[in-house]
């Protein structure tokens, strides 16, 4: 799995999901190329390092008419962009959407994140 290389990131808020803990990050600073603005962070419980990923990311230039910022989810066997949205610059509408794509790639359609703080 390619994750993140954080350097570093403020968390944003904290969610028990599932069999899941969450946080979202922002004001991050990685040591790779892509400028995040958000990342969903899913550790399953028992486990110390997180497994999937949901990022939002700032479009290069030549993509801006697509959207400011494109989503995308990381884990083991599969890093795909799922789509673009100036929303996902938004915190709120960040959190829904990347919490939608988890419930539908882990299959925790019954579950609501709970916000933990």
């Amino acid at each position: 799995m390619d994750a993140p290389k954080i350097r570093t990131a403020i968390p944003q808020r904290r969610y028990q999901f599932g069999e899941y803990t969450g946080v979202v990050l922002g004001d991050i600073e990685s040591g790779d190329d892509v400028k995040y603005r958000y990342i969903l962070a899913l550790v399953r419980e028992g486990e110390s390092r997180p497994s999937f990923y949901v990022t939002a990311e700032k479009n290069p230039r030549r993509r801006a008419q697509e959207g400011s910022h494109r989503l995308r989810v990381i884990t083991h066997g599969l890093d795909e962009e799922v789509g673009c949205s100036d929303a996902w610059s938004e915190l709120d509408a960040f959190c829904a959407e990347a919490f939608t794509v988890a419930a539908r790639v882990l299959g925790l359609s019954d579950e609501e994140p709970v916000m933990i703080s």
